[in-house]
């Protein structure tokens, strides 16, 4: 039995929750589908939980961004945040970053951060006839942010939805398991406005974490 969880983005708060819903459930080993980095203040608490508990990942499109150096031209926010992060990530976590693969293969379950015409940066809207066309029978990706499964003739796609901003109408911090032979979906509540504290302190108005009480804004990025 795996758990599946993606899209952190630095929220330390909301990955301490799913942790420990997870240990709740006697499950040990764990895969991140990628975007550690981005949008919230506590790069480093997420990196050295998920590298002290060996975490395996793949390379999320915010990841890259901060192992190549690169901005994100879609959002002046995300850039104000990588400009933060980068201020803050220590060296390990940030070579422990680089080293990560777009793609693995676990379980008999292909696991990319996007979709597999663009494993860092495609959102992915899953189809029967898409599917058709990559091969194996079990999928999992993450980068929309919208946790849900769909089921084809031989085909099953997992998202796992989001640890650290969910964008699907439930503001929970969400995640996957897999036993062996079908996916089961999970929420986890946790504290936000401590995240929005964390954000302050770390010189960020609200503007930059008010989604996630909604869990409703789609930025995309």
């Amino acid at each position: 039995m795996i758990a599946i969880i993606s899209d952190i983005h630095g929220n330390f708060v909301a990955l301490k929750e799913v942790l420990k819903d997870i240990d709740s459930r006697g499950i040990s080993k764990i895969y991140c589908l990628g975007d550690i980095v981005g949008y919230y203040s506590q790069i480093n608490e997420c990196c050295d939980e998920l590298r002290k508990r060996n975490v395996l990942c793949v390379m999320g499109n915010h990841d890259w961004y901060m192992a190549s150096g690169t901005d994100c031209e879609r959002s002046q926010s995300v850039r104000d945040c990588l400009k933060y992060q980068r201020t803050v990530i220590d060296d390990i976590n940030r070579e422990w970053i680089l080293s990560f693969p777009v793609m693995r293969r676990v379980l008999g379950i292909s696991m990319v951060h996007g979709g597999w015409k663009n494993p860092l940066d495609e959102y992915l809207e899953p189809t029967e006839e898409y599917l058709k066309k990559i091969e194996g029978d079990k999928f999992v990706s993450g980068h929309t942010h919208i946790q849900g499964i769909e089921e084809y003739t031989n085909k099953i796609y997992c998202n796992p939805g989001s640890v650290g901003q969910p964008r699907d109408g439930d503001n929970r911090a969400a995640y996957a398991v897999f036993d062996g032979e079908k996916f089961d979906l999970y929420r986890v509540t946790y504290d936000i406005d401590k995240v929005g504290e964390m954000m302050n302190k770390a010189g960020f108005n609200p503007y930059y974490y008010g989604c996630l009480k909604d869990a409703s804004r789609n930025l995309h990025v």
